[in-house]
C-alpha cells in the first residue's frame, strides 16, 4: 500500500489534479488585470494639413488610457468559495480513487495468497499420492493389488500434477497484476505472502450502515459536487448585478497643453433571457448533483448488504468446514489408510478418501479468500482504506 501510495502513475494524476485546483484559488478571487489603450486622434492629420501617420506624437492628437475592471459586489468572494468547492471535490475524487486502487492492491494479494497456499496444498497432496504410488506399485509387484488401481493412481497423479501447473500460472498471473498497480515490470519479484490477519468477528450492521453514510467515497464525491453546483449556482445569480470600469486618459494634442480624463464604466446586464437561462441550467445542476448523491448512497447501501450477506455466510461456512467437515474428512482419511495397512480395504477406498480431503482442504481455502474479499469490499464501501 505504501508503494503504490507513492508509485502509482493514477494515483499520482489524481494527487496533481488537487495540486492543480488548489492553485487555482488565488487566482479566483483577484482583480482582472489592466488594459492599456493608445488612441491615434486625427490619425491622418486633416486638420495639420501634413501626411498621414501612425506614430505618437505626429498625430492630431495622442491619448493614453489605463483601464481598471472591476467585478461586481460579492463576484470575488463567489469565486473563491467555487474554487475551494472545486478543491474539495478534487480531494473527494483524489481520496476515492486511492480507495478504489487500495481495494485493487488487497482483492489481488488475497487472490496471490490464497493461490500460493493453494499451491502449497496442491504439492503435499501431490507427494502423498505419490507415497501410494510407491506402495501401491510395490504390492502390484507381489500381485496383491490389480492393475487398475495403479492406473487409477497414475491417473490421480498427473491430474495433481496439471492442477499444480495451473496454480502456478494463476499465481504468476495475480503476480503481474499486482506488479501493474505498484507501478514495477511485470516480472518483478515479490516475497512470499505472509498470512493475513485473523478474520474479526461478525460485524454490527447497523455501525457498517452509519459509516457508509458518513465515510463512503463516492458519496463523498456526490456531496462535494453538491457544494460545488450550489457554488455556482450562486455565481450564476451574482451576475445579475453590474460589473464596472474605472480609468484614466491622458491626452496629448499635437499643439496645446496635456490634460487628464477619469473614466467610469458600467456594465448593462440587458440579456435578461440568457441569464434566466443560465440561471435555470445551475439549478438543473445542483438538481444533478443532489440526485447523485441519494443514488451513491443507495448504491452503496445495497453493495454493502450484500457485501455484510456473504462475510456473514463465509464465517459460518468456515466454521463448519473447520469444525466439522474437516475433521471428519482427515478422520475418514486415517481410517482408510489404517485399514489398509491391515488389509480390510483396497487402495481405491484410500485413493477416494484422500481425495475428498484435498476437495475439502480446497473448499475451505477458496471459502476463506471469498469471505476476505466480501471483508475489503466492506472495507472500501465504509472508507476504511485511507
Amino acid at each position: 500500500m505504501d508503494h503504490a501510495r507513492l508509485a502509482n502513475p493514477g494515483f499520482a494524476a489524481a494527487r496533481a489534479e488537487v495540486d492543480a485546483a488548489r492553485e487555482r484559488v488565488p487566482p479566483a478571487g483577484a482583480l482582472p488585470d489592466p488594459r492599456f489603450e493608445l488612441e491615434l486622434m486625427d490619425a491622418t492629420n486633416t486638420m495639420s494639413g501634413r501626411s498621414a501617420s501612425l506614430l505618437p506624437g505626429q498625430v492630431g492628437e495622442t491619448r493614453y488610457r489605463i483601464v481598471q475592471p472591476l467585478p461586481g459586489w460579492g463576484k470575488r468572494e463567489l469565486a473563491v468559495q467555487a474554487a475551494q468547492a472545486q478543491v474539495g471535490q478534487a480531494e473527494a475524487m483524489r481520496d476515492a480513487a486511492w480507495v478504489e486502487l487500495a481495494a485493487r492492491i488487497e482483492a489481488l494479494w488475497l487472490r496471490y495468497h490464497a493461490a500460493d497456499r493453494e499451491r502449497g496444498l496442491a504439492r503435499d497432496a501431490l507427494a502423498l499420492l505419490q507415497g501410494l504410488e510407491a506402495l501401491g506399485l510395490a504390492r502390484y509387484e507381489l500381485g496383491l493389488l490389480p492393475q487398475q488401481t495403479v492406473l487409477r493412481m497414475q491417473r490421480e497423479i498427473t491430474a495433481q500434477r496439471l492442477a499444480l501447473v495451473d496454480i502456478e500460472q494463476r499465481r504468476q498471473g495475480l503476480a503481474a497484476g499486482l506488479n501493474g498497480l505498484l507501478g514495477r515490470a511485470h516480472d518483478a519479484p515479490l516475497a512470499a505472502p505472509a498470512d493475513p490477519d485473523p478474520l474479526p468477528e461478525p460485524l454490527e450492521a447497523a455501525a457498517l450502515f452509519e459509516a457508509l453514510a458518513s465515510t463512503n467515497p463516492e458519496v463523498q464525491v456526490a456531496v462535494n459536487g453538491i457544494d460545488l453546483a450550489r457554488a455556482e449556482r450562486e455565481r450564476t445569480y451574482q451576475d445579475r448585478l453590474p460589473d464596472f470600469a474605472v480609468g484614466v486618459t491622458n491626452n496629448r494634442p499635437d499643439e496645446g497643453k496635456s490634460s487628464w480624463d477619469v473614466m467610469f464604466e458600467v456594465m448593462i446586464p440587458l440579456q435578461q433571457s440568457s441569464r434566466r437561462a443560465r440561471e435555470r441550467e445551475a439549478e438543473y445542476l445542483l438538481m444533478a448533483a443532489e440526485a447523485r448523491r441519494e443514488d451513491a448512497r443507495a448504491r452503496a447501501s445495497g453493495e454493502l448488504g450484500g457485501a455484510a450477506s456473504m462475510y456473514a455466510r463465509g464465517r459460518e461456512t468456515l466454521r463448519l468446514l473447520d469444525h466439522t467437515l474437516l475433521p471428519q474428512a482427515q478422520a475418514t482419511r486415517d481410517a482408510s489408510r489404517a485399514a489398509l495397512a491391515s488389509g480390510t480395504v483396497d487402495f481405491d477406498s484410500v485413493i477416494e478418501a484422500e481425495r475428498q480431503l484435498i476437495d475439502i482442504r480446497t473448499r475451505r481455502l477458496q471459502t476463506e479468500l471469498e469471505t476476505r474479499l466480501a471483508l475489503a469490499e466492506i472495507k472500501k464501501l465504509t472508507g476504511e482504506f485511507k
